[in-house]
Formats: structure tokens, sequence, C-alpha cells
């Protein structure tokens, strides 16, 4: 119980910190301490749920959640969740490893790439973002990911939202899309509560600090920090999947 406490405070420090809900941080190290994939998965949703609702507080009270956009993006994402519980069911462990490389990848991509900001911001209609949303839901909730690094870059590079506001929109995305998955996965029994409560609850100590810390170093060196985090996250599954399968 002692490890995973210690477990949610850090995961909750990075994922404040980095503005993410904290399953691409939690899984592996679940992976690394003996959980089989489905549970990891299982766990982390259950964290998500607890940092991604208390992180969206704390960026309500900064004034950068546009709940209004957001919202429509959640309710899609909600939906889309809902069915990531039978998906998951059928895939083997090893599948699903795999397609969370391939997240980890994608996340590590979109890292080396820098969007112009200070544009204005598009007008999209809300089937658009509905549709945005569910698709990001089924993927995130089937690999246990909140779907914040997936939607940060589509709300920075293609609809022009203010970096600060897409990734507070990010974090409240996980919001619709965790609890949405937590029923999901729960109907499937995927899920160890237990362990995920324990995590969860420390997790908000953690997550507080995070966003501290996040408001007082400079963003180059906290984006070379997240890079290095995924090159090591990104050898380690290579080497689990690939080398010592």
């Amino acid at each position: 119980m002692t490890e995973l406490i210690f477990l949610g405070i850090g995961v909750g420090a990075i994922a404040g910190f980095f503005g993410i809900g904290g399953g691409g941080i939690l899984i592996p190290i679940l992976l690394f301490l003996g959980f089989e994939i489905k549970e990891a998965i299982g766990i982390s949703i259950v964290q998500m749920v607890f940092s991604s609702i208390y992180g969206s507080y704390l960026n309500y009270k900064k004034g950068t959640l546009d709940i209004i956009m957001i919202t429509t993006i959640g309710i899609g994402g909600f939906v889309g969740a809902l069915l990531s519980g039978d998906i998951t069911a059928n895939f083997s462990d090893k599948a699903l490893e795999i397609i969370f490389l391939s997240f980890m990848f994608f996340s590590l991509l979109k890292m080396f790439f820098k969007t112009k900001e200070n544009r204005v911001q598009k007008d999209v209609n809300k089937i658009t973002l509905f549709v945005i949303g569910f698709i990001i839901g089924i993927i995130s909730m089937t690999i246990g990911v909140g779907g914040g690094l997936l939607l940060i870059p589509i709300l920075v590079g293609f609809l022009h939202v203010e970096l600060k506001k897409a990734i507070s929109a990010g974090l409240f995305f996980v919001v619709f899309s965790s609890v949405s998955g937590l029923i999901s996965h729960s109907l499937s029994r995927h899920i160890d509560f237990e362990s995920g409560i324990i995590i969860g609850f420390a997790s908000l100590f953690g997550v507080y600090f995070g966003i501290i810390f996040k408001d007082k170093i400079d963003s180059e060196l906290q984006k070379k920090l997240l890079i290095g985090f995924y090159f090591l996250i990104i050898i380690y599954l290579i080497n689990r999947i690939f080398i010592n399968a």
C-alpha cells in the first residue's frame, strides 16, 4: 500500500506539471511493478478520474478553462469511451501494449513540432467537435490514457486555441472520458478498485504541487524534461514487447 501512495503522489505531480491525465506515466510503471496491461489500464482510469477533476477545478480557478467549447468535445468523448471496455476485452495483452507504444510515439513526435500560436481561434460547429471527442474517447480509454495528449495538438494546431487554454481543455476532457471509461471497464471487470482509489487519492496531493511547480519553471526546460521522460518510457516498452517477450 505504501508504494501505491508514493506512486500516486509522483504520478499526480508529473500529471499536474505536464498538464496530462497521467495514464501515459502510470501504465508503464504498473507494468514494471508486475501488473498485467488490462489491470494497469483499469487502475489508470480510476486515477485519472481523481486527477482530472481536481486539476480542472484548479485550472478553472486560474481562468484558463473554456467550459462551453470543451463540454461538446467532452460529451463526444464520454460516448466514445463507453465502447472502450468491450474493445479492450477483444485485444490481447501484447496488442494493447503495441497500441500504447504507438500512442507514446505520437505523443513524443508532436513534442518536436512547434505550433504557431496567436492566431484567431476557429469557430467549429458542435457536430465536428462531438466527432473529435468521440474518436479520441474510443482510442484513449481503450489503452487507458485520458486523451489530453491527443486533443491538445488538435486544438492548438487545427483550431488555433491558445496553448494554456488547450492544456486546460485537455485535462477537462479527461473528466468525461475517464468517468465513461470507468463505467465501461467496470462492466468488463478490468478494474482493481482498491489499488486505483489509493493511487487516485494520493495523486491529488501530487497534482496540486505539480501545477504550482509548472508555473515556476521555464517552458523550454519543461518540454525537454517531458521529451526525456517519453524516451525512457518508449525504450522500456520496446524492451518489454520485442526484446524480453
